[in-house]
């Protein structure tokens, strides 16, 4: 991988071959996450923006120069990537926007933004001939790792807490994989999971640890900027939890300046819910997210619940390089977001997707957006992902459905008072 000059931690500066080290910086534990630092001369003479153009192979594969991966390394057979992006004309005029996109991730192959990073997984694991892989998660990152290793028959193990959304647990078992339901949080999921890697010598995916995933991610930001012409929005809004997201946001973007692909950083707007505010807290009282503790997290959008978010570094440069912020929004804002997108676009986004709409609200009414501004929401994950969540919303904003006998007079009587 002659494209890439070398891993740098993070906390230290020190770097790496990428054949040195796994995962993180060993002076540091388990918190000296890298970053994967690339030889953009050679990249530039491999790929250009005409040649993206000419390109038929629209999944994240098409910027292979840009990944951390060999050129003839063999790919996942999913359809991972190249997602649509909906320009929002109604949304944008119900809010006072002129220039609105919705970017919706959840036509990935398991359905959330996690596939990008999976995908990557999955071809890292199997350049070290991994007998198995594992993640922890929430839901999303293990249904994408989970449907990712079965394309390619890799076994896998999975660390969910087991109050992670049934659709999320059905996913994992219908692709096959060994489910560990873990009594507790995310973070003891994670922190099992950790112990069982090193214990048993797997190949570990988790956000925050293996630098490669922020790798995947950035694939959405590529896929951004060439889908809008190459010309950088002004704002684009993620919900946050671990971090891996926005972090991975930004690096696409820094990989496309340092390129001369697009000519200005757009401002990341890390939005997280009110119950799972750690970073939020973090930014906005100056605190070191390297010294201050975890927090309990409780909230209704489970895939952005975190209470020690664990790409915290990256999550927090991502926002205070690009002159962005951090907001907060309550369950029921997120809630109410739900059916407010789906009807202002079509696009059905779980609750953490939705976070992201509901900060873009948040934002406008705190006089953060200009009208003129061109903005990307970021929806992470399909609806269909907690379909008890799409419920609730649908109840709050008083929609519910219609029980007729099968009669034309009473459906009649229906209409007529409906309509």
């Amino acid at each position: 991988m002659d494209h890439i000059l070398h891993l740098k931690c993070l906390i230290c500066g020190k770097t790496y071959r990428p054949d040195e080290i796994d995962y993180v910086c060993p002076d540091h534990g388990n918190e000296g996450i890298v970053d994967v630092q690339y030889d953009y001369e050679p990249i530039g003479q491999r790929l250009n923006r005409d040649e993206l153009r000419r390109s038929t192979d629209f999944t994240i594969w098409r910027y292979k120069p840009l990944l951390p991966i060999e050129p003839d390394a063999p790919v996942p057979p999913l359809t991972v990537g190249w997602t649509p992006l909906y320009y929002a004309e109604r949304l944008a005029a119900e809010l006072g926007l002129r220039h609105l996109w919705v970017k919706d991730d959840g036509r990935l192959p398991t359905a959330s933004f996690k596939d990008r990073a999976s995908a990557i997984a999955v071809v890292k694991a199997q350049e070290k001939g991994a007998k198995v892989v594992t993640t922890a998660s929430t839901g999303n990152a293990a249904a994408a790792l989970s449907g990712l290793c079965a394309s390619v028959k890799q076994p896998n193990v999975i660390f969910v807490p087991e109050t992670a959304p049934q659709a999320k647990i059905a996913q994992l078992l219908t692709f096959g994989s060994t489910v560990m339901l873990v009594k507790g949080t995310y973070d003891d999921a994670f922190e099992l999971c950790m112990q069982a890697a090193q214990t048993y010598g797997w190949y570990n995916r988790n956000t925050g640890y293996n630098p490669y995933m922020s790798e995947g991610k950035k694939t959405v930001s590529f896929e951004i900027c060439e889908q809008l012409g190459w010309q950088a929005p002004d704002r684009i809004f993620v919900s946050v939890g671990d971090g891996c997201i926005i972090g991975g946001v930004h690096k696409g973007l820094k990989d496309l300046l340092a390129l001369g692909w697009i000519d200005r950083m757009p401002k990341l707007m890390g939005i997280q819910a009110e119950g799972s505010a750690y970073l939020y807290q973090a930014w906005q009282n100056g605190e070191d997210v390297l010294t201050k503790p975890p927090i309990t997290a409780q909230t209704i959008a489970d895939s952005i619940s975190a209470g020690l978010p664990r790409d915290r570094l990256k999550a927090m440069a991502a926002v205070k390089e690009t002159g962005g912020a951090y907001l907060t929004v309550s369950d029921e804002e997120i809630l109410a977001a739900i059916p407010a997108l789906a009807r202002g676009c079509g696009v059905f986004a779980e609750p953490a997707g939705a976070a992201a709409y509901a900060g873009l609200l948040k934002a406008i009414s705190q006089g953060l957006v200009s009208p003129e501004e061109r903005i990307v929401v970021i929806n992470t994950g399909s609806g269909l992902k907690d379909v008890a969540s799409a419920m609730k919303a649908v109840d709050l904003v008083g929609t519910r459905p219609h029980r007729v006998v099968p009669t034309l007079d009473d459906l009649k009587r229906v209409i007529e008072e409906e309509l």
